[in-house]
């Protein structure tokens, strides 16, 4: 569908029918002119049938190409596929003591695991992907990096711990497409004097706070956040709210739930618990962020979901200005018009 940025420009498109009025009144002219001087039906047969509709076809090309000319002075935009300007992919992934679950086979964490290495080998070298890993508390367990190996590796190493912090795991995440921001993670995820210092009594590195001006939602072009759980939050800050701090910096999160939504009871370190996936959290941060939720109830759900995520990451929809590409054309059509009254006639139109 097109959109016109000067929508009022296309009032010129009435120059086409007059145009078209004022060709079809110089022909009943000279066929006037025509019937004074000589024998019409000579000149008929003489010309014969393909003669006279070939005279038709330059000026026909020339209407085309002058409604081609008015439609691109209104500055025509169309949903294109074009290729992304994404350069950074951050895999947040979901190591909680309930990926263990079984409803998934092999189970959760295993599928995720496979899941996950197939999007990496799929992705364009080209595209740079960090893994942040969370479940009480979140970490980079992979910097963004071009090296498939590496990447490969850290998922591999992945290990499952208690509670689930998915606001955490969205906040380091935008913390590591902007080292640069002052994003105060320690701050944000253990509120204010609570975050762990390496030694006793050491003090805590603060980022230095900068001014931010939030943008529009799904506005950033290069980077974007792939967010796989499979439960709810039981710990961390609010989900909706780093979903929120995402959203203020444009940058997209596509959301992928794993596992049942009625739950399933599992043992952990002791422990026994209903896991049940939060579907309407994940698919609030995917709205507020311009993003998309995905489900995967089995291993092989999963798989299509990562695959439809390459392709949409690497490829994407978007409004494009499409002037210069229907100024080509009308430009080609005039072209052809005047080229063939060359060849046919003798003179441009």
């Amino acid at each position: 569908m097109l959109t016109f940025a000067w929508p009022n420009m296309l009032w010129l498109l009435v120059i086409v029918p007059l145009a078209v009025a004022a060709y079809l009144w110089l022909l009943a002219r000279r066929k006037r002119s025509a019937v004074r001087y000589a024998n019409l039906g000579l000149v008929k047969e003489a010309m014969g049938a393909g003669q006279r509709l070939r005279r038709h076809v330059p000026p026909a090309l020339f209407l085309v190409a002058l409604a081609l000319m008015i439609v691109a002075m209104a500055r025509p935009a169309a949903i294109v596929t074009l290729p992304s300007q994404q350069q950074t992919i951050i895999l947040a992934m979901d190591v909680s003591g309930s990926m263990r679950a079984t409803d998934v086979k092999p189970n959760r964490i295993t599928a995720a695991q496979e899941a996950a290495k197939a999007f990496i080998n799929q992705t364009p070298r080209n595209v740079r992907i960090g893994i942040v890993s969370f479940a009480g508390t979140a970490a980079v367990v992979q910097p963004p990096t071009e090296n498939r190996e590496d990447l490969i590796a850290a998922i591999d190493r992945f290990q499952l711990q208690r509670a689930t912090a998915i606001g955490s795991g969205i906040i380091v995440s935008l913390a590591t497409i902007f080292p640069d921001a002052g994003i105060d993670v320690s701050e944000l995820i253990y509120g204010r004097g609570n975050a762990p210092r390496p030694f006793p009594g050491d003090p805590i590195k603060k980022p230095e706070k900068k001014e931010f001006t939030p943008v529009a939602p799904g506005s950033y072009p290069s980077a974007a956040i792939v967010l796989l759980t499979d439960g709810q939050r039981t710990t961390g800050p609010d989900s909706l709210e780093a979903a929120k701090m995402a959203a203020d910096r444009g940058v997209r999160v596509y959301t992928v739930g794993i596992g049942t939504t009625e739950g399933e009871v599992i043992g952990f370190e002791g422990w026994s618990m209903r896991v049940r996936l939060d579907e309407a959290t994940l698919k609030q941060i995917a709205a507020m962020t311009m993003g998309q939720y995905f489900y995967a109830g089995t291993a092989e759900d999963l798989k299509k979901v990562y695959e439809s995520l390459s392709a949409r990451l690497v490829f994407e929809k978007k409004e494009t200005e499409i002037t210069a590409i229907v100024t080509a054309v009308a430009a080609a059509f005039a072209a052809a018009a005047a080229v063939l009254s060359l060849l046919w006639f003798g003179r441009v139109l």
